[in-house]
């Protein structure tokens, strides 16, 4: 029975997509209103199928896990941040310092006749 319901959803999007190439003299809204419904049909049929139900069910669980998640203060954010910059600034100040070292002693080995 599974196997005939996600056929029936490969015939509902091919259905959909036919339906946008038929009505190739039709207006654009139209034409869009027959993929539309070829993937709200597929959606609702996917859904009734194994594969969807254990889908819909991830989907619940992971709702009901971000309502447990606990999100910074505003303080907190603003500290974080601001911890992030001023690493992101000493970085790139030592990554400059030893680019311009590197580069100091290339010119000096260049600059010597062997």
């Amino acid at each position: 029975m599974n196997k005939l319901k996600l056929g029936l959803v490969f015939i509902f999007i091919l259905t959909g997509v036919v339906g946008f190439t038929y009505l190739s003299e039709s207006a654009m809204v139209v034409r869009v209103l027959s993929v539309l419904a070829g993937l709200l049909l597929a959606a609702f049929v996917a859904r009734y199928t194994t594969q969807g139900e254990n889908f819909y069910a991830f989907c619940r669980e992971s709702s009901e896990e971000t309502k447990k998640v606990v999100w910074p203060s505003r303080k907190e954010t603003l500290q974080m941040s601001g911890v992030v910059f001023a690493f992101v600034v000493v970085m790139a100040l030592f990554l400059w310092l030893i680019d311009a070292a590197l580069m100091s002693i290339v010119r000096l080995m260049m600059d010597q006749d062997v």
